[in-house]
């Protein structure tokens, strides 16, 4: 063994050996880094998901296109494994084939996943103390939402009490965006192509069923949103809810999340809902894209 290097041994076929006492330090065939395997179980590495990550660190500021050949040659893979990770990956929406050409590159999905752990905390943190302040006011429940692919995430949700009001939505849950009061408010405000990309996809299958609707209805409705600046409508699960929805706009005016306010059909008529919620729901949005924007922090949508 060098002096100041680690020894490397491979885990394949279980033959696994301790390195510095502590932990163990795997070589995936093939692999470019060492894979570090917690002490005492050697079973862990999954080879097909190391591969994987090595397909997406063969692309680089350098290297932004890659073909079939190159990403194997740099990713260390057979053509028939490297044409099998890229298939796969594109299917999941993180790798995409550039029009009329051989090559691939990566998509925004891949920075989304750190934004995701980043940008998100600070979303909720931002906006917990102005949701709690809504519920405060209107003495209901209150969300927050953003896009995640073709479905809305509630990232944060703030009730009056301990009542749980219509259907059981928590941090957490997707919802069919088109069929979400959230997921219209954010997808009134997409720019043309990002909507037409949004409502191609297929939402998650999931415990919340959704009606069918064309796009015909979806723009119609999206057409709304957009003349009065909010969505408000009955909701379409059947809960007996009324929900008014606003979204968060940056200074691009592009939407990277949206709150909503719920309160029982029975208690207020679509008007009275309108007058008390609408002012205070829309002053809740901007405070957030205000603190959102002196945070620096910046959300990319899926």
């Amino acid at each position: 063994m060098r002096s100041g290097r680690l020894a490397r041994k491979s885990v394949i076929g279980g033959a696994a050996k301790r390195a510095d006492g502590r932990m163990k330090l795997a070589k995936v065939s093939g692999a470019n880094k060492p894979v570090v395997v917690p002490d005492g179980d050697s079973r862990s590495v999954v080879n097909s998901l190391a591969k994987g990550f090595r397909v997406l660190e063969a692309f680089s500021a350098e290297r932004p296109e890659l073909t079939l050949t190159e990403v194997g040659t740099l990713a260390k893979l057979d053509p028939g494994t490297a044409f099998r990770m890229l298939n796969t990956l594109v299917m999941l929406g993180y790798v995409s084939r550039v029009p009329d050409s051989r090559r691939f590159r990566l998509t925004l999905k891949v920075t989304d996943l750190g934004l995701h752990a980043i940008g998100r905390a600070d979303l909720r943190e931002t906006a917990r103390p102005i949701l709690r302040s809504l519920v405060g006011e209107l003495n209901e429940a209150a969300s927050l939402g953003v896009l995640d692919g073709a479905d809305i995430l509630y990232v944060e949700r703030v009730r009056a009490g301990i009542t749980r009001i219509g259907v059981d939505i928590r941090i957490g849950t997707t919802i069919p965006a088109f069929w979400s009061t959230i997921g219209e408010a954010m997808l009134a405000y997409l720019p043309a192509d990002d909507l037409a990309r949004v409502l191609a996809m297929k939402p998650r299958p999931g415990g919340f069923p959704h009606k069918p609707m064309d796009h015909n209805e979806i723009y119609r409705n999206l057409e709304n949103v957009r003349e009065h600046g909010y969505a408000l409508r009955d909701s379409y699960f059947g809960s007996g809810l009324r929900v008014l929805a606003a979204p968060v706009l940056d200074v691009d005016q592009f939407p990277i999340a949206a709150v909503s306010v719920a309160v029982p059909q029975i208690q207020l008529s679509m008007e009275e809902f309108r007058t008390r919620a609408v002012d205070v729901v829309r002053i809740a949005t901007r405070e957030i894209a205000r603190a959102m924007q002196a945070s620096g922090t910046i959300l990319v949508n899926p």
